[in-house]
């Protein structure tokens, strides 16, 4: 597969920035009750910070959330070599397009998809190519915390600490948010509400061209887990 730099780094932007700019801004502190997504398979009762369990580190399972990939799909893999874990039940399926510069193989079993693999739009994944990005909104998918999609943004902060949320202008304004003790830098989430407003945060006004918050929609809630290890370096020891 013939890489182009250029598009990684415009996903890498939106994640890095908030990085650099996350004490810039004054903490802020949702005001309102917690709640949890409605249906959520980890709605659990919210306990307070001084109560917030130690973490701790479950056995790694095949739908196990981690730095180093999700479920059968580990970084430094081949496409080929994630068919041949998953077996024939498993269908690979392009999406074109899936996001603004990004196209993506859908992983599925029967109706279900497991999980996405990212790559630039305009160039081909084979089985012999190895992945750099890997993204699921799939609820069954958790960290070894516990932590997955579906579940709500005051929950997930029992476990990981302090939210902070953030977008860029220059990054098709993609909202992340990132807790105070994830476990990775490269584990990046993606929030938002009941309702799919177009951001989870509630942000100072008037919009600059980065910004954050430490405020939230009461319903806000993990919508996707994506990582990503860029070659060059992911892999190295």
């Amino acid at each position: 597969m013939k890489h182009f730099p250029a598009k990684l780094y415009v996903l890498w932007l939106g994640i890095l920035l908030p990085l650099l700019g996350c004490n810039s801004v004054p903490q802020q502190t949702s005001s309102s009750p917690p709640a949890s997504v409605a249906g959520s398979p980890s709605a659990t009762a919210i306990v307070s910070p001084s109560d917030r369990p130690a973490l701790t580190q479950p056995p790694i399972s095949a739908q196990t959330i981690s730095a180093k990939g999700i479920g059968a799909a580990q970084f430094g893999m081949t496409l080929g070599e994630v068919k041949q874990a998953l077996g024939p039940e498993t269908s690979f399926k392009v999406e074109s397009p899936y996001i603004v510069d990004f196209d993506a193989i859908a992983v599925q079993q029967g109706k279900e998809t497991l999980f996405y693999i990212l790559y630039p739009a305009v160039t081909q994944l084979g089985d012999t190519d190895k992945f750099e990005i890997l993204l699921t909104d799939n609820p069954q998918f958790q960290t070894a915390e516990g932590v997955g999609p579906g579940m709500a943004l005051q929950q997930a902060e029992t476990i990981y600490g302090q939210a902070t949320l953030s977008y860029h202008t220059a990054n098709e304004s993609r909202e992340y948010v990132k807790f105070a003790q994830q476990p990775a830098d490269r584990i990046h989430f993606r929030p938002q509400t009941q309702d799919k407003a177009q951001f989870a945060g509630i942000y100072p006004s008037p919009a600059q061209e980065y910004n954050e918050t430490q405020a939230f929609a009461p319903d806000a809630a993990i919508k996707t887990v994506e990582i990503l290890c860029p070659a060059q370096n992911c892999l190295k020891p």
